[in-house]
């Protein structure tokens, strides 16, 4: 298994800091334990087979906590301390959760802190989906160890509105200008910026402190001079340059496979915590200081594009599907919002990718941000670490679906998409409140015959219901 309880973490603790702990940024596991094709789970594939070397069959560190029984967890690689349940019944603000680490004492401790992307990201588990309920879903993280909560749907929110925040600013802009926090949400899998206001008011997230290991997210790069680097800070060795030309999935595990550079072959795709750990955070190619104006990554490697998105190992589950897989933006992560192109998330987000299909039948992007579709991303491949193969997984359940290579309706057939079609995300042709992306309030009015979703002759005609520059909506339809 890819993951230990409580009493397998304690038997093996010393085993655990004999790697982890001497790291000052330990790399924790993503959890993933299944393979995937395109379209279907599949066996773990051999050595010279396709979609060999992704994520399940590398074992790094698997995720181990430690229940101090004082409303505190402790993660035994990273060496950070966490608030085991955070406050979710009161979302804050950005301010209110720079406050309230301040403020925090929780087990008698008073150096909480808001914790950075970094640090945050390090509890995610790429073993969790939303899909349409709560029951039906399983969380980005341990709710064994760590107290979690879904969107609250009764006061209007969607199930995946469990975004948390972290203390890491974005060096640009996002959307039309607006100042940008980033946060993960342990909902839907993701990393983004999110506005610290908007037409909307201020956003509001959940909030959980850390503690502990100053040192953790800080990367120590050495150029090793043969077309490598290493960061001895997290122990994994990099491609220096990227793979030159953007491909899809199924290739960019082919080419990690083929790969031999600096006298090794033991190169592979990283999976998704991993490449996060090289996203340079204070770097951005929009960045409001023209001395920051760059790709998001440490300027010791070199890019084919300051606008490149790369690959993982990874595979993103959402809705239970396997066709989409894991991608960092080192560039910008651009959008449609109202029909107009933008930057919606920020560099250094972590989006999802169909694995195959036609950039050009998503021309109007996919989900409720329009999120740019590139289908080919590019490769930069990784070594070392505490990376063990494993020849084999759990048995295959079966219930995982293709996903989508294209859009749904309109945009599939090559036509301008409609309001379903750009916020259907898991191709039932109608629009529930998970997917929804107007304003809270508005979702009952768009649902004429109240069933709890928007179907297409309810939907309305024209972009779907934003509030625009200034507040201005889209007009509200009449009941029937």
């Amino acid at each position: 298994m890819k993951h230990l309880r409580a009493s397998a973490a304690a038997a093996l603790c010393a085993a655990l800091q004999g790697w982890g702990q001497t790291l000052p940024y330990a790399v924790v596991d993503t959890g993933q334990d299944r393979c995937f094709s395109e379209e279907r789970e599949i066996a773990y594939p051999r050595p010279g087979e396709a979609f060999y070397g992704q994520d399940a069959q590398i074992l790094g560190l698997a995720p181990a906590y430690r229940d101090n029984g004082d409303g505190t967890v402790t993660d035994l690689h990273t060496g950070l301390m966490w608030q085991k349940t955070p406050d979710l019944k009161n979302k804050a603000t950005f301010a209110q959760a720079v406050a309230g680490a301040r403020a925090c004492r929780l087990a008698g401790h008073d150096d909480w802190r808001l914790p950075s992307i970094k640090e945050l990201y390090s509890l995610i588990d790429f073993r969790g989906y939303s899909a349409r309920t709560a029951a039906q879903s399983k969380p980005y993280v341990d709710t064994v160890f760590f107290g979690f909560a879904w969107g609250d749907e009764a006061k209007g929110e969607r199930l995946i509105d469990a975004q948390y925040w972290s203390s890491t600013e974005y060096v640009g802009t996002t959307m039309r200008g607006n100042p940008t926090v980033f946060g993960v949400n342990f909902a839907d899998g993701r990393i983004k910026g999110y506005p610290k206001v908007s037409p909307r008011g201020e956003m509001r997230q959940f909030v959980r402190y850390v503690r502990g290991n100053p040192k953790y997210g800080v990367n120590d790069f050495a150029d090793n001079g043969d077309g490598t680097v290493t960061d001895r800070a997290t122990g994994l060795t990099w491609q220096k340059a990227d793979s030159g030309k953007p491909m899809s999935w199924k290739e960019a595990l082919a080419y990690a496979q083929a790969l031999t550079l600096a006298g090794r072959s033991d190169w592979r795709l990283p999976n998704a915590k991993e490449l996060q750990s090289l996203v340079d955070y204070t770097r951005a190619p929009d960045a409001t200081s023209p001395a920051r104006r760059g790709a998001a990554i440490s300027p010791v490697f070199s890019v084919s594009s300051t606008e490149a998105w790369c690959w993982t190992g990874t595979t993103h589950l959402e809705n239970r599907t396997c066709g989409f897989a894991v991608y960092l933006c080192f560039g910008q992560a651009m959008g449609q919002m109202n029909g107009v192109k933008m930057n919606v998330h920020g560099a250094g987000a972590q989006r999802s990718d169909p694995k195959t299909g036609t950039p050009a039948l998503w021309e109007q992007g996919n989900g409720p941000q329009g999120d740019e579709v590139r289908i080919l991303n590019y490769v930069r491949c990784v070594r070392g670490g505490a990376a063990r193969l494993q020849t084999s997984g759990p048995a295959l359940d079966g219930t995982y679906a293709a996903g989508r290579s294209r859009p749904f309706g309109g945009a599939g057939a090559g036509g301008p998409p409609g309001f379903v079609d750009r916020l259907d995300q898991d191709g039932d042709n109608k629009v529930s409140r998970k997917e929804f992306d107007g304003p809270r309030d508005r979702f009952a009015d768009f649902d004429a015959d109240g069933d709890g979703f928007i179907t297409r002759d309810e939907e309305p005609k024209g972009p779907p219901p934003r509030s625009g520059a200034g507040g201005a909506e889209t007009e509200r339809p009449k009941r029937r």
